[in-house]
């Protein structure tokens, strides 16, 4: 477990401060974290922890590919997600997703309130015919890494 939340804490951190600088999380940081979390769970597990390594990238994969083809999030997203599932197994990363999803909304009402309100006060500054600004990106990445790590907290012990 320990090795498993410093791997997620790793990625989260790195893929979080890139999607959040850059608007990208970049194949090395979810290619890597995929790598890192199928070896981690195979020296785990042995054969089994594989398996289900594997299954769990799949999963990752799979739950947010839908909005990937609507065109809501990003390619990297769901890379991130494979890899989150690579690292967490087959189990965990469904109870992630959820996590995700709901924070993903929070974060998403919050965000687009904020990018609002700025672009009215630049409007009242400057021409009130101004087109509207084009569609803002949402890094979701702290999202999905902030899903991961509270998927995890049920079997953290705090008082060990």
């Amino acid at each position: 477990m320990n090795q498993q939340l410093a791997l997620c804490v790793l990625v989260a951190v790195l893929a979080s401060g890139e999607d959040i600088w850059r608007r990208r999380v970049s194949n090395w940081v979810t290619m890597g974290a995929f790598a890192a979390g199928v070896a981690l769970q195979a020296y785990i597990g042995g054969l089994p922890g594989l398996g289900d390594s594997l299954l769990g990238g799949l999963y990752g994969f799979a739950v947010f590919l839908v909005f990937y083809l609507l065109g809501g999030m990003g390619g990297g997203d769901i890379k991130l997600m494979a890899a989150f599932g690579a690292i967490l197994g087959s189990e965990k990363i469904l109870v992630a997703a959820v996590m995700t999803g709901i924070l993903g909304a929070i974060f998403a009402l919050f965000y687009l309130a904020a990018v609002k309100l700025v672009q009215l006060a630049r409007r009242k500054e400057t021409d009130p015919d101004a087109p509207p600004a084009r569609k803002a990106m949402i890094p979701y990445a702290p999202a999905i890494s902030l899903g991961v790590l509270l998927a995890l907290v049920p079997e953290m012990k705090f008082l060990d």
